[in-house]
């Protein structure tokens, strides 16, 4: 007679799954809580980002006025890259931003001693203990410009470029988050680590122009080392249909899981070297 009282490796898994999600609404209540507390605060970033939106907007607006064409790239392809530029940097602030800077808050203070000592995955709190509710705003006024930028085109995109762009956007929040929680992890070592996750995330703006406007060392430098010009670009290609072979698609997949490992081996090698702030 089997034993009832043990699992299989799928059960397992399901059971780990489910914690793991019942954890992690934990933290969206508790981000809830603390965005009503401070709705002010809410409302203000939620029209700071707005406003740099429209200036980004805005100055393609200017810039198209003395030319029709950046490479292939014609007006409201480039108006729907920044708007996919944005909504992919809006998802990763909403998810990740806040808990990377705030890495090296957890080290000098030794709070995350507390963090090491939970029964779950160290990784998983320190990089979703808090939401940014605004940027989901944030990120739906861009999903209004790419919206409004296939109609300008008359573009009417079928169920399987949606899907596959929404995929590779996926692939480029991932490519982000890797970067900056590697970045984030340096902290173990200088203790404060804001100045560098900041400088990465102003490059995110390279990310918002055509990747024809680049050439040479530039160009393969935020191609393959910091792969900034592959995380918009290519989501957008396949929304228009504007790619000539499939090698972008695999290549920034393949850029995301290198640098999530990437980022995984820094992270371990990073707690390896912590002693707590006690010590």
């Amino acid at each position: 007679m089997k034993n009832s009282g043990l699992q299989s490796p799928g059960d397992m898994r399901l059971s780990r799954i489910t914690r793991y999600l019942g954890i992690y609404v934990a933290l969206w209540r508790n981000s809830v809580t603390r965005e009503l507390m401070f709705k002010s605060n809410f409302l203000l970033w939620i029209v700071v980002e707005t406003l740099w939106f429209g200036l980004q907007l805005a100055f393609i607006g200017v810039l198209y006025l003395h030319t029709d064409h950046i490479g292939t790239w014609t007006k409201w392809q480039v108006v729907m890259l920044i708007g996919a530029s944005h909504f992919i940097q809006q998802l990763f602030q909403a998810f990740f931003l806040i808990n990377c800077t705030n890495l090296s808050e957890l080290v000098r203070t030794g709070k995350l001693d507390f963090l090491l000592l939970l029964p779950v995955n160290t990784r998983f709190v320190v990089s979703l203990r808090q939401v940014d509710l605004g940027a989901f705003v944030n990120a739906a006024s861009a999903v209004g410009v790419m919206a409004y930028a296939s109609n300008q085109m008359h573009l009417v995109p079928r169920a399987l470029q949606v899907v596959g762009f929404l995929v590779f956007c996926l692939a480029g929040i991932a490519i982000h988050y890797s970067l900056m929680f590697l970045l984030a992890s340096i902290s173990f070592w200088t203790v404060r680590a804001q100045g560098i996750v900041w400088g990465y995330y102003n490059m995110f703006q390279i990310a918002r122009m055509p990747d024809e406007a680049f050439r040479g060392l530039f160009k393969a430098f935020f191609t393959f080392a910091i792969p900034m010009l592959l995380v918009s670009n290519v989501p957008v290609r396949v929304l228009v249909n504007t790619l000539s072979n499939t090698a972008p698609l695999f290549l920034l997949l393949a850029m995301s899981v290198v640098c999530f490992a990437v980022s995984e081996w820094g992270w371990r090698a990073s707690l390896r070297r912590y002693t707590s702030a006690s010590s």
